[in-house]
């Protein structure tokens, strides 16, 4: 029985831990989930070598892979290594094009260098960087969510995700996004299923529509 489950790995967002999947259930008679954590990135490490070394983290072959933003330009990037099932990009950004004009100016400008990640441990801070919106009424909700807030850590993200140099979509993505995201415009966004309401953090606030489309997803041609 196990043999036929259909393996479905979860890759989560800059700064956040795999519990922002903790409501996605799929049906277990189909498949079976695991979660994937951020690793710390080695000195200097591209986010090719990144993705090589997470592709290490999948066990099984022909696997799906989810990723919600920052995960989802990375599982992007692992799927040029390992053959996948299906491929879904959600909240997150296919090529370097449908990144908003103010990321492209922290590129240009090299101001992403410049960015206050050594005050990261404040965590409404680190929510606005991650989540695009301040929780001040839901810090301690969010505490459990955003738990990756090592400095290395968050100038190697920041750095990955503005300088990310992917012209051309990978045809086979499955790009999931909302219409109210604050961080990743849906007005910079083409090709995709628009979540209404959706904003940055739907895969958490939206579980229900996930869990209800993602079966059907997987499974269609």
């Amino acid at each position: 029985m196990n043999q036929q489950l259909i393996p479905v790995y979860l890759m989560p967002g800059m700064a956040a831990n795999p519990t922002i999947f903790e409501y996605i259930k799929l049906p277990e008679d189909q498949f079976e989930i695991f979660w994937l954590s951020w690793k710390m990135p080695l000195k200097k490490e591209t986010l090719q070598d990144y993705a090589k070394r997470m592709c290490e983290e999948v066990k099984h072959e022909n696997p799906v892979l989810l990723g919600v933003s920052f995960g989802g330009i990375l599982v992007q990037e692992m799927s040029k290594h390992i053959s996948v099932r299906k491929l879904f990009v959600v909240s997150s950004v296919k090529t370097k094009h449908e990144l908003p004009k103010r990321m492209k100016l922290l590129k240009v400008t090299k101001a992403y260098k410049l960015l206050p990640t050594q005050l990261m441990g404040n965590i409404d801070l680190l929510a606005k960087y991650a989540f695009g919106e301040t929780i001040t009424k839901r810090v301690e909700l969010y505490k459990k969510y955003l738990s990756v807030s090592d400095k290395a850590y968050l100038d190697w993200a920041i750095e990955q995700v503005i300088c990310w140099e992917q012209d051309q979509a990978i045809p086979e993505a499955i790009h999931i996004h909302g219409d109210n995201d604050m961080v990743f415009p849906c007005s910079y966004i083409s090709n995709c299923t628009k979540i209404k309401g959706g904003t940055h953090i739907m895969i958490i606030n939206k579980y229900k529509w996930f869990n209800e489309n993602l079966p059907k997803l997987i499974l269609g041609n």
